[in-house]
């Protein structure tokens, strides 16, 4: 591990001893840390240096809108490869909630969220991307020894 030193203003200085005490960071080191990766997650996802993530997807809309669950449901199966898993929750008699959770490659995982956001009749979409480092979903399964897919 590498030591750096860094000196602030007295003001930037308190607000960051505020910080660390809202958010129950044991001590400076890894508060500093935690903003830096979160700064160096922003940048990567901002100029799309990230290659894989994952995401979660969650999105409110009326299942009364002319065969909107129906497209929805057509564009996860469509991108099956990085749909991992989704929950399906009724909020009230018109409005329901989708979650899905994504793993893949940045940009498509990205564009997929972008698509379902944009349908006509969905509402308050908000998608929480991750980058990481991982081999790709497709690759993954082909490797492992009981995956077996249908021909």
């Amino acid at each position: 591990m590498r030591r750096i030193t860094i000196s602030v203003d007295d003001s930037l200085a308190e607000q960051f001893e505020q910080l660390i005490e809202r958010h129950g960071y044991e001590n400076r080191s890894e508060a500093f840390r935690d903003l830096l990766r979160g700064r160096l997650e922003q940048e990567r996802k901002s100029t799309y240096q990230a290659r894989y993530c994952i995401a979660s997807l969650s999105y409110v809309y009326n299942h009364h809108e002319r065969e909107l669950s129906s497209r929805l449901a057509a564009l996860q199966h469509e991108h099956h490869d990085i749909c991992v898993s989704s929950m399906h929750v009724h909020l009230d008699h018109d409005d329901c909630l989708e979650t899905i959770v994504l793993r893949g490659p940045y940009r498509q995982v990205h564009a997929f969220a972008n698509s379902v956001i944009a349908q006509s009749g969905v509402r308050h979409g908000q998608i929480n991307l991750v980058p990481v480092d991982m081999a790709t979903p497709t690759l993954a399964q082909h490797q492992h020894p009981h995956f077996h897919p249908k021909t």
